[in-house]
């Protein structure tokens, strides 16, 4: 069984799913980072402009947005034959009421840019008014699939109107999970509907869901036996939108009164803090090694110092098999995706090989997002794919480090030391001054008036010139500076 709890803040909402005491799974959401796309806005043609083909429409934003003539929806637009698309200024005019659609944020001086086809993202369906098809995600496999899930989705839409495209992970689901998301869309565009008819321009008709509701629509299940939220007003609001679209869900939401954090009840900060960190240590006295690169992240199993079994094959095993465990936790937790590697420990028996993997398997059967794995490679390497959902908790939380930019190392005090004795030397081929002055780092000076002072007086005789040191405390471990005196 699973609980959730919900940290709210005006500047940032945090999502823990905890299962047995253990956080499983870690969602964050800033309220300045939400951005606009997805908004649906009654909106005022400000100007149209025949010779760019577009028109400025005001949704109560600082800047007028944009709307450009192909994001005009027209019935038909001009294929099978049929009538050529319209230019702008015989489908919009100045002062006219328009429902729009935010497809991209404002940048700098532009204003965002609009589209008058309106689309509404559900869990596993996009939901299309003004259409009527069935579209198919194109990262859904075979042929024969994609008509199944076509032909089942037109069954259980029915005669209500509008279209549908399935989203990737519609693949897997079942018909109640389709039909009840069916259901919420419509319940949803009803609302946006008729709120556009009676709104003035300006007004936000609609914004996609806020973590919290997400929360109640596509994480909360079977398994889920309580919702508990620790801000009151968010509470209030919560029930109100789960009596209406979740009504399943909504029964498990409790406002939290304690005195401590709700966040304390499961260390779930220290979690955050170990999901940043490098190195995840096994309770055995093994541990990980995560690194998340631009291609890949690769996991490292080493046994560290467990020496708990009777014989090295056996501790390698049982390393190997809590590593499987733990990996398909610190996937969930780091929402790590794309392609991963783990390194586990070798193992010469093909039976203990085929164990682990069969842990691995089962314990990311409990993973939400889509996910591929493939046995040992000759080189004894695990290959997955996980599917990238959103920005991973680190890419998230963290930057590049601005001293090492994101190396993870910086050169040593020595090696910055021979890099600016070379410089010195190739400067003095080119200029004369009177003296040389050397500014760095308070490392790097102290090397060069201590264990490197031989050579730098070397040099100084070797060029004929004087040479001195300057420390500065702002300068990283790799900034020097060589200033002609």
């Amino acid at each position: 069984m699973q609980d959730i709890l919900i940290n709210w803040s005006p500047q940032e909402t945090r999502v823990a799913i905890v299962e047995n005491g253990a956080v499983q799974e870690l969602h964050v959401e800033r309220t300045l980072e939400r951005g606009l796309v997805g908004n649906i806005y009654t909106g005022k043609v400000v100007r149209v402009l025949p010779g760019m083909q577009s028109a400025f429409i005001d949704i109560g934003l600082e800047r007028a947005a944009f709307l450009h003539v192909a994001d005009v929806w027209q019935r038909g637009n001009g294929d099978n034959g049929q009538a050529p698309p319209k230019p702008i200024e015989k489908l919009v005019f100045e002062g006219q009421s328009l429902m729009v659609q935010v497809v991209k944020d404002p940048i700098g001086t532009k204003g965002a840019r609009l589209s008058t086809q309106i689309s509404i993202a559900g869990r596993l369906l996009v939901f299309l008014p003004q259409d009527d098809h069935i579209g198919i995600s194109q990262k859904i496999g075979s042929p024969e699939l994609r008509e199944q899930l076509r032909s089942r989705v037109t069954r259980l839409a029915g005669e209500g109107g509008g279209g549908f495209i399935l989203r990737t992970n519609a693949e897997d689901a079942t018909d109640e999970e389709l039909a009840a998301d069916i259901a919420y869309l419509r319940k949803t565009w009803a609302a946006v509907r008729e709120a556009g008819f009676k709104s003035p321009a300006g007004t936000l008709l609609y914004q996609d869901l806020n973590l919290p509701q997400r929360v109640l629509r596509d994480l909360a299940g079977d398994r889920t036996q309580s919702i508990r939220i620790d801000s009151a007003s968010q509470f209030e609001a919560l029930q109100a939108f789960g009596r209406e679209f979740t009504p399943d869900a909504v029964g498990k939401l409790s406002l939290y009164r304690g005195e401590r954090p709700i966040f304390d009840l499961y260390n779930v900060d220290q979690e955050i803090e170990k999901a940043l960190a490098r190195r995840v240590d096994l309770k055995s006295g093994g541990y990980l090694i995560i690194d998340q690169t631009e291609a890949l992240t690769t996991i490292d199993v080493n046994t560290g110092g467990y020496v708990g079994a009777r014989n090295f094959d056996d501790t390698i095993f049982k390393t190997n098999l809590e590593a499987a465990q733990a990996i398909a936790r610190q996937l969930r937790l780091r929402n790590l995706g794309g392609i991963i590697i783990i390194d586990f420990i070798d193992m010469n028996r093909a039976e203990h090989q085929d164990a682990v993997l069969a842990e691995l398997r089962k314990q990311l059967a409990r993973d939400r997002v889509k996910m591929t794995v493939s046995g040992f490679t000759q080189l004894g390497l695990v290959e997955m794919t996980r599917k990238r959902t959103r920005e991973s908790l680190a890419h998230m939380l963290c930057e590049p480090c601005p001293t090492c930019g994101g190396k993870g190392s910086v050169k040593t005090a020595r090696s910055v030391c021979y890099d600016i004795l070379r410089e010195i030397l190739r400067e003095a081929r080119q200029f004369n001054p009177k003296e040389f002055r050397v500014i760095a780092s308070a490392a790097v000076v102290e090397m060069l008036l201590d264990e490197e002072s031989q050579h730098l007086a070397g040099l100084s005789d070797f060029i004929g010139k004087p040479i001195s040191l300057q420390a500065e405390a702002t300068m990283s471990p790799e900034q020097y500076d060589i200033v002609l005196m």
